[in-house]
């Protein structure tokens, strides 16, 4: 069985996220795909989260219809009501909250996954740019393959050079790939990355909550299932 695990903040989930997930389903025949809010983001600590519960709610409305489409509590808090609270407002993480790091969300997947299972990390590419930097970064390549919404502007070096050191291409395997955008995949001895090509589009986290702040539609930014939920318990991103 082929199997996406899909993390982030989803703060919301807009339709950037779907059409990465449905491209990813399409290329890899993925059986399913789970949708995995993080409680706690490593790198996203400082920042303003709405809080967790209406975060997963979001998700959960905007993958209805979506057969392969599963939300997941792999990365819930361990008393999701009792750390968000009824509150409608943003919050600041825990300074006592452990992180949620992708290496330990990705092995509590796989102990419930067959060893004939393949395991997909589908990310943006902007994010993946980071990916050196991450908890463990390169065990995580060695537990899954990554599926990579590329974007204009990047090349086939940029995704090569954005790996761990110890699992970097020399600069003289790189530097051809330089003039080649980054698409199609780039296999290693011990990393795989795929690369989604023509999946760019113009949503932003901070477009939609100006537009909530606003008052404007999110028809073109959310499913409409997520921006009646917004609207329908005032959900603040001022």
């Amino acid at each position: 069985m082929n199997v996406g695990l899909f993390g982030g903040t989803f703060d919301p989930i807009h339709n950037g996220h779907i059409a990465l997930a449905r491209a990813a389903q399409e290329r890899f025949r993925l059986d399913r795909i789970y949708f995995v809010p993080a409680n706690v983001p490593p790198h996203k600590q400082r920042q303003p989260l709405m809080p967790y519960i209406h975060r997963y709610a979001m998700v959960v409305l905007a993958t209805m219809g979506h057969k392969a489409f599963l939300p997941s509590l792999l990365e819930a808090p361990a008393a999701t009501l009792a750390e968000t609270g009824p509150g409608k407002g943003r919050q600041t993480a825990r300074v006592h909250a452990e992180p949620n790091y992708s290496i330990d969300t990705v092995r509590r997947l796989k102990h419930f996954l067959k060893k004939s299972d393949r395991l997909f990390f589908l990310i943006g590419i902007d994010a993946f740019d980071e990916i050196a930097k991450w908890h463990q970064a390169e065990a995580l390549f060695h537990e899954c393959e990554f599926v990579v919404a590329s974007r204009p502007g990047y090349s086939l070096a940029d995704v090569a050079n954005a790996l761990p050191p110890s699992l970097r291409p020399s600069e003289a395997v790189t530097k051809p790939f330089a003039k080649q955008p980054a698409k199609g995949d780039l296999v290693l001895k011990a990393a795989t990355v795929h690369l989604l090509d023509n999946l760019h589009q113009a949503i932003s986290a901070t477009a939609i909550r100006e537009a909530i702040a606003a008052k404007r539609s999110l028809k073109k930014f959310v499913d409409p299932k997520v921006e009646a939920y917004i609207k329908k318990l005032g959900l603040d991103y001022g």
